[in-house]
């Protein structure tokens, strides 16, 4: 047992190592956590446990949710909350989880609008030296004014009437950057799936506890295509990089949306 804890402890994986190492095919959970173990474990021993049992031995492993999945929604809690200490690491796992740079790079513009200009630049900060360390280039991310994805009509008719009847009598300019800059605009980038905006959104809500947001957020992701099992198991997974009272406070909101839907 001794030997074991050693041989756990002796891991030592910091970000720059995993840039350097390149993709893991296959990738289907961290490999280590962002300090070592030892480090961890001169702190608090506990800590160093859970890391390696729960949630690295556990967590990334379970079903319902990819490896993929699990980084968006990872990386999209870090960014909701400004954790710039694992986003090194975090952004790389991802990559090796199958997030292309070009993925990875509209998530950070789209978390702008939904956890603010300052954490997206602190992720912007730290992921160019991700991807100056990975030889990502200019010619993989995405265009600054692509042409964007159709709008579809019926739906975005509801949405603006129901945005104009509650916002606009309070302030009419939110109206009209809420329409014209978010979904007139970037929910129609293409480089960012709408299913994923639409995890990376609910995951942004509920990792930052803004959690009146996540009924409209949730039936627009489900209606993109994220599953109803897919959409609970990012639960646990927020539990572990957001605190459980985020996520505890959300199970009721999610529970109203899942019984308002048809299985």
């Amino acid at each position: 047992m001794r030997a074991l804890i050693a041989t756990l402890l002796s891991l030592a994986l910091t970000p720059p190592a995993l840039a350097q190492a390149g993709p893991t095919a296959g990738c289907s959970m961290p490999q280590a956590p962002i300090l070592s173990l030892d480090e961890v474990a001169s702190v608090s021993p506990a800590l160093a446990r859970y890391t390696t049992g729960p949630l690295l031995g556990e967590l990334w492993k379970r079903p319902d949710l990819s490896p993929r999945d699990r980084s968006l929604a990872t990386v999209a809690a870090l960014i909701a909350r400004g954790q710039t200490i694992e986003m090194p690491y975090h952004f790389n796992l991802a990559l090796d989880n199958g997030v292309t740079p070009a993925e990875l790079s509209e998530t950070i513009t789209h978390l702008a609008f939904y956890a603010g200009w300052a954490n997206a630049m602190s992720a912007v900060a730290v992921a160019k030296d991700v991807f100056a360390a990975r030889g990502i280039t200019a010619q993989q991310l995405p265009a600054a004014e692509p042409k964007l994805l159709p709008l579809e009509p019926v739906a975005e008719a509801k949405r603006a009437a129901s945005v104009q009847e509650t916002v606009g009598p309070v302030s009419q300019g939110l109206v009209d950057y809420t329409g014209e800059l978010l979904f007139h605009d970037l929910w129609l980038r293409p480089d960012l799936a709408p299913r994923d905006r639409s995890l990376v959104t609910v995951a942004a809500l509920i990792a930052s506890g803004q959690v009146a947001q996540v009924p409209f957020h949730l039936n627009r992701a489900m209606d993109n295509g994220l599953t109803r099992a897919q959409a609970a198991e990012l639960l646990p997974q927020l539990a572990f990089y957001a605190g459980w009272p985020n996520v505890m406070s959300a199970v009721p909101v999610m529970k109203g949306v899942f019984d308002a839907r048809p299985r």
